[in-house]
C-alpha cells in the first residue's frame, strides 16, 4: 500500500478480521457481512472475549477469517452450542454465524427454541434464499416461482409450501429482545446492517435476551447471475418478500 504523506488514513481492515483471502464466490455477501461483524466487535472493544459458531454451510470456515475464539458447529446445532457456552461462561459475548438451511431448515428447532428460552446470544443470520454450499437446491427461504437445482420449473406452492419468515416468526416469542432484517446490496443498506448487527450484540451486553439479525445476502453463483445483477434481485425482488426493517427492539435501546 502506498502512503501519502499528510494525509490520514481513514479506512483499514477491523483487527478481528484476519488478512486472508476468503473461499468465498466473486459478489457473495458473506465478505461483506464478515466485516460488518469485525468492525462491530471492534468497535465495542469486546474481542478479547467474544466467541463466534460456525455453521456447517458457506461460512464454514468462519473460524479462519475472524479472529476471535471459534466453536464449529454439526449442521443446525449452533445455537445450542452458543447456549452452552453462555451458560457456562456469561460474561462472553456469543454469536452464532448461521445460513438459511442451518438456521431456517435442518436448525429450525434449535433456532425457534432459543429465541423461546429468551438465551443472551446473537445470531447472524444469511438468507440468500438458497442452499448455496451444496449446489444450489431449494431452502426454506426460496421465493415462490425460484428456480433451483431442485426445483427446475420454480417454487410450486402446492408441492413446496411458502417461504418463511424467520424475522416476523421469531420476533412474537416472548424471549427474542431485538430481532432485525437488513441487507448488504448497496452502501445504504451495508450502514444499516452495521448499526443492527452493533444493536443485536448491544442486545446481549446488556442481558435483555435473545437477538438476531437477519441479512438479505446475494449468491451469483447459484442464482445463476452477475454480481451486478444478483444485487439488483435482492432489491427488486428478494425485499418485496423478505421487507427489511427492525422487528422487535428493546424499549433499553430506543
Amino acid at each position: 500500500m502506498v502512503e501519502v504523506s499528510g494525509l490520514e488514513r481513514v479506512f483499514s481492515r477491523p483487527k478481528s478480521l484476519l488478512p486472508v483471502v476468503t473461499h468465498y464466490c466473486p459478489g457473495c455477501g458473506h465478505g461483506i457481512t464478515h466485516r460488518l461483524v469485525a468492525e462491530v466487535i471492534d468497535e465495542l472493544g469486546i474481542r478479547e472475549r467474544t466467541v463466534g459458531v460456525a455453521p456447517v454451510g458457506c461460512a464454514v470456515l468462519l473460524y479462519k477469517y475472524l479472529d476471535v475464539d471459534m466453536y464449529e458447529a454439526a449442521h443446525g446445532r449452533a445455537p445450542a452450542i452458543a447456549t452452552g457456552c453462555k451458560r457456562v461462561h456469561p460474561d462472553l459475548v456469543v454469536f452464532t454465524y448461521q445460513g438459511d438451511g442451518d438456521f431456517a431448515a435442518i436448525g429450525t428447532a434449535e433456532s425457534v427454541h432459543a429465541a423461546v428460552r429468551g438465551e443472551r446470544i446473537t445470531t447472524i443470520f444469511i438468507n440468500n434464499a438458497i442452499y448455496g454450499m451444496t449446489g444450489g437446491q431449494m431452502a426454506p427461504t426460496t421465493l415462490v416461482g425460484q428456480k433451483t437445482t431442485t426445483t427446475p420449473m420454480g417454487r410450486m406452492v402446492e408441492r413446496a409450501g411458502y417461504p418463511i419468515r424467520m424475522s416476523e416468526m421469531l420476533a412474537t416469542l416472548d424471549g427474542a429482545a431485538y430481532i432485525a432484517r437488513v441487507a448488504v446490496s448497496s452502501a445504504k443498506y451495508v450502514v444499516q446492517a452495521k448499526r443492527a448487527i452493533r444493536r443485536a450484540f448491544e442486545t446481549q451486553l446488556k442481558g435483555l435476551g435473545y437477538s438476531m439479525v437477519e441479512v438479505l445476502s446475494h449468491c451469483p453463483t447459484d442464482w445463476h447471475m452477475t454480481p451486478l445483477d444478483a444485487t439488483l434481485w435482492v432489491e427488486e425482488t428478494m425485499m418485496k418478500v423478505f421487507p427489511l426493517g427492525e422487528f422487535k427492539v428493546p424499549k433499553e435501546l430506543v
